[in-house]
């Protein structure tokens, strides 16, 4: 089983992201404590009524893992998700390149097709689309990323004869699919290399216009599918990060054996990662988490 640290969410406009610890000095602890990799997810121009709600600020996670990168030597960078539609697709492969490029081949690309429909409207981008629009960007990915001659026709666009240099390290960079509806894990299993479901209950689930994932026989159940068609079609195993949520992890230390037992049920049912997070408005108290995970769980 290998562990990402998920930059702290800062939830609400009280505090500044930031205030959860230097980006790049967390990068460093994560990567002393044993970590395999670190994550940034994504919202460029949320709603104010969704932040006010419990929403959460983000950086742009591609500056904000090439910063990680310049910080490390060894972290897998992931962007836990970016939203696939928000962006042309040859401008998303070329931040990602970069990232993969900048950082010795660390690069992990997760993707989702996103829920807001506040950030669509803001970002010009039709919601209805969204579909159309993200599997238009898994077919676009692969010809950027070779370097090679391609042309491709879009929905918005038409690409004659273009090609993107320099390339990226890894050739193609690995795709994780987030969301629970059976289209993303489809995809998954089809298209990318990797599966990242969304716990949280019924009312995440509602607002993210996904299908809710609340209890271990659904989980395992698709967890499941997904390899199982994953390897029907020559792919798989694949690839499959779960974020693990247990309030009692808050304190790393306290009931160590109760979680290596769910851990080690977790990759008997095919999960390859776990995200894990804190609560955290100061450096101290998210570096200590993080030292603690690494001394509990990963030393």
């Amino acid at each position: 089983m290998q562990f990402f640290f998920a930059y702290p969410e800062m939830t609400g406009v009280e505090f500044d992201m930031l205030d959860a610890g230097p980006l790049d000095e967390v990068a460093r602890a994560v990567e002393l404590a044993g970590f395999h990799g670190i994550s940034l997810t994504e919202h460029p121009v949320p709603g104010s009524a969704w932040l006010a709600a419990g929403g959460h600020q983000t950086l742009d996670p591609f500056v904000g893992l090439g910063n990680v990168a310049a910080a490390t030597t060894s972290l897998r960078l992931l962007t836990h998700v970016s939203v696939g539609p928000y962006r042309n697709p040859f401008l998303l492969a070329k931040a990602a390149a970069t990232v993969d490029k900048l950082s010795r081949g660390r690069m992990v690309l997760g993707l989702g097709v996103g829920y807001h429909k506040t950030e669509y409207y803001a970002l010009g981008v039709d919601f209805e689309e969204r579909n159309a629009l993200f599997d238009e960007v898994l077919e676009v990915l692969p010809l950027h990323w070779s370097g090679e001659p391609f042309s491709y026709d879009g929905i918005h666009f038409s690409a004659r004869d273009v090609q993107a240099r320099p390339c990226p390290i890894q050739n193609p960079i690995p795709i994780w699919i987030g969301g629970n509806s059976r289209l993303s894990r489809q995809r998954a299993a089809l298209v990318a290399d990797g599966w990242m479901p969304m716990g949280g209950g019924s009312e995440l689930s509602a607002t993210a216009r996904t299908v809710q994932i609340s209890d271990d026989e659904t989980l395992e159940r698709m967890v499941g599918e997904v390899q199982r068609e994953a390897v029907a079609a020559g792919r798989g195993p694949i690839d499959v990060q779960w974020t693990y949520q247990d309030p009692g992890l808050r304190t790393p230390e306290a009931e160590p054996d109760r979680h290596r037992e769910r851990f080690a049920w977790l990759e008997s049912i095919g999960v390859t990662s776990l995200v894990v997070s804190v609560k955290s408005t100061e450096a101290a108290s998210t570096l200590a988490f993080v030292e603690s995970f690494g001394r509990t769980y990963l030393r």
